[in-house]
């Protein structure tokens, strides 16, 4: 009962604390969930964000379920989704009413835009810690730790270049990286 408190709390936390959502959340996650509890591994965490990308919702219920479950099954999963958001809930709830209220006042509207930058930044630290993570095979930035994999560079242009070339749906890319990573990988 002591544990799935805590991962309640660990949700929770990520839940009331990530702005931006999604991929914002990510920072937030790899440091409760991977550094302070150890409950995944940080490759663990990398494959949680790949599987939290393709399936549908948003990446940190995706991350909740997954992480939930695997821990404590599926009273696990429902206790970590819960946590993860209940805070948005009332949040969402609170800042709707205050920005139908205020939202042609100068302060708001600056707020808003002072935010921004923030979301950027915690999308590019996450999204720079699983390219390391993805093209290097590390999480630290040390050129002498790496382990370069030509290959998955070279996957990674292919799959720029197609999606600007021939804009498919990006669930084609989805199924060409997994299926080429089965057979090359």
């Amino acid at each position: 009962m002591i544990e799935l408190l805590k991962l309640f709390w660990a949700f929770f936390q990520i839940g009331l604390f990530t702005i931006g959502g999604g991929v914002a959340s990510l920072p937030l996650i790899e440091t409760l969930i991977v550094k302070n509890h150890g409950w995944i591994s940080f490759e663990q965490f990398s494959h949680l964000v790949v599987i939290s990308e393709m399936t549908p919702g948003p990446i940190a219920v995706n991350a909740s379920t997954f992480v939930g479950n695997q821990l404590f099954g599926f009273v696990g999963g429902v206790v970590a989704t819960t946590g993860v958001i209940f805070p948005s809930f009332i949040i969402v709830i609170l800042f709707a009413k205050v920005y139908f209220k205020y939202r042609n006042l100068q302060v708001v509207n600056s707020v808003l835009n002072g935010l921004r930058p923030t979301v950027v930044g915690l999308v590019a630290f996450a999204t720079f810690g699983i390219t390391l993570t993805a093209l290097f095979n590390t999480n630290v930035l040390d050129f002498a730790l790496f382990d370069i994999n030509y290959l998955k560079f070279i996957l990674l242009g292919l799959y720029i270049w197609i999606l600007r070339k021939y804009k498919p749906n990006p669930i084609f890319i989805i199924i060409l990286s997994g299926f080429l990573g089965f057979f090359i990988l």
